[in-house]
């Protein structure tokens, strides 16, 4: 949310594209809780389960930004990948012909939700493009 308000404040109107990059992390691929679940159905169902939460969420995220977006002129498109989320950002921005890159903080300890850590060296230097990580206020 932090890298979003960023963007969106240093985005000028009709001239800007905000491409939105929602990357499902490759660790999802196996969540599958084999764990507690005994047989195949089971898991399917699951997965099911799990993969409509994320479906979900994403489309909220991408129509709440996509709104903002619309309400002060600024063009936006979404892009989704499931992988490694420092190596989609960098292919990502390569084939948006991106300008910049603007990330958010890493999430405080404490803070709902799951804490990525994302290196932000080998980011650094494989991007074309100037990386912003957004302050937390």
């Amino acid at each position: 949310m932090l890298a979003e308000a960023l963007a969106l404040d240093m985005a000028v109107p009709g001239q800007t594209l905000i491409v939105h990059l929602l990357v499902v992390p490759d660790f999802w691929a196996g969540m599958q809780g084999d764990d507690w679940l005994n047989n195949a159905s089971t898991r399917d169902t699951f997965g099911s389960y799990v993969e409509g939460l994320l479906e979900k969420d994403v489309a909220q995220q991408l129509r709440a930004l996509e709104g903002r977006c619309a309400e002060r002129g600024i063009a936006y498109k979404s892009v989704m990948r499931q992988g490694d989320p420092a190596e989609c950002l960098v292919e990502t921005a390569a084939q948006e012909g991106a300008s910049m890159v603007v990330i958010g903080p890493p999430r405080p300890k404490g803070t709902p939700g799951y804490r990525s850590r994302m290196d932000l060296e080998p980011l650094a230097r494989k991007l074309t493009v100037p990386l912003i990580i957004a302050n937390r206020p």
